[in-house]
């Protein structure tokens, strides 16, 4: 378990303004991803676990152990955190080979069990045919895949990656996800890992803590987070919905629905607990839910008029742009035959309506 509970304060400067990071990380999962923006504290986070970093207050534990506590001033140096951390510029001895690399981690072993030990590792991170090169004849994944490797020889109680995948074209970091998988299988040690990836949180991740400004504003599972933002922040954040402000008209709590105005239509919703008739509330919907088509008619119940702006391609779909700043995901057979209409309608399946 990785308890990181802790405060580091950096003050205004001439050219920057004052920086707090505050936040409480308790995780018991394989893998944990800190989520965010650029700047929000996730590489910084990293470092106090790993010792890189002394917090001004709090506390950090690894299991049972304490690696750090500002109020009796217990501070571990890195090297007696047993915390294997891969860098984005990875780090590797320039002047070694791979297989270098991973013995001078594993140079505690007896060298018999070493030899044994790197050469499962380097199968297992598929790097058997590239052991004899040194790190400038290796791209990007190769090395980021060595680096990892690196880490785990030296047997760590904690591995910490920061933006494994950064840089990777799609096909590398697919690969460094199935690794990762493999990993996650084949070793027992948890791992906590930086992103501003989704696709990264979703492929890897058992727990996703997101950072905003050095604080941590959710947490979850991706999948909950994913379903459920807490708040319309997080939702930008993720940047997978549209997000619009509704008046709430109708509630019934016998029913478990609620009835919305959006514009000119009338959303049948979910129950709201603690909102009022009155109340304006900001829905969230995913792109893929919403169900685009030509207008014929009046609009229906669930349904708005819109007018359609421009498209943008998507894998397998194109993504709708209408007035207001609403997008919609439709198949691009679909697209093509109706591309040349204005006028469409929006409908918004009660089901996927989130309020926050």
């Amino acid at each position: 378990m990785i308890l990181a509970r802790l405060k580091k304060r950096f003050p205004a400067g001439l050219n920057s303004a004052e920086f707090l990071l505050d936040v409480e990380i308790k995780t018991s999962g394989m893998v944990t991803v800190l989520f965010g923006p650029s700047g929000a504290g996730k590489t910084l986070t990293l470092d106090a676990i790993a010792g890189f970093v002394r917090p001004d207050e709090g506390r950090i534990m690894l299991d049972d152990d304490i690696l750090f506590d500002a109020a009796t001033g217990v501070h571990l140096l890195p090297q007696a955190r047993r915390c294997g951390y891969v860098f984005q510029n990875y780090a590797l001895f320039p002047h070694m080979t791979l297989r270098e690399n991973l013995e001078f981690a594993s140079e505690f072993r007896p060298k018999l069990e070493r030899h044994r030990k790197v050469n499962e590792v380097l199968e297992m991170f598929r790097l058997t045919g590239l052991s004899g090169r040194k790190p400038k004849e290796l791209s990007g994944g190769q090395k980021q895949r060595c680096s990892i490797a690196r880490a785990l020889l030296a047997e760590p109680r904690v591995l910490l990656l920061d933006e494994p995948a950064q840089g990777l074209d799609p096909m590398l970091r697919s690969e460094l996800y199935d690794v990762l998988r493999n990993v996650r299988a084949a070793f027992d040690t948890p791992i906590l890992i930086v992103t501003h990836d989704l696709e990264e949180c979703f492929a890897l991740g058992d727990r996703m803590f997101i950072l905003t400004d050095g604080k941590i504003v959710q947490q979850g599972t991706p999948t909950e987070i994913f379903d459920r933002p807490a708040s319309l922040d997080v939702a930008c954040r993720l940047g997978i919905y549209n997000t619009v402000q509704a008046e709430v008209l109708t509630l019934d709590p016998s029913r478990n629905t609620s009835t919305l105005r959006l514009e000119s239509c009338e959303l049948q919703g979910p129950y709201l607990p603690g909102k009022f008739k009155g109340d304006r509330v900001w829905l969230c919907v995913r792109p893929e839910e919403i169900r685009a088509f030509p207008r014929a008619s009046k609009p229906g119940f669930n349904q708005l008029p819109a007018q359609f702006e421009r498209a943008t391609p998507r894998p397998g779909a194109m993504r709708l742009h209408f007035q207001g700043q609403l997008l919609a995901d439709v198949p691009r057979q679909e697209f093509e035959a109706n591309k040349h209409i204005k006028d469409w309608i929006l409908e918004f399946p009660s089901t996927t309506l989130r309020v926050l």
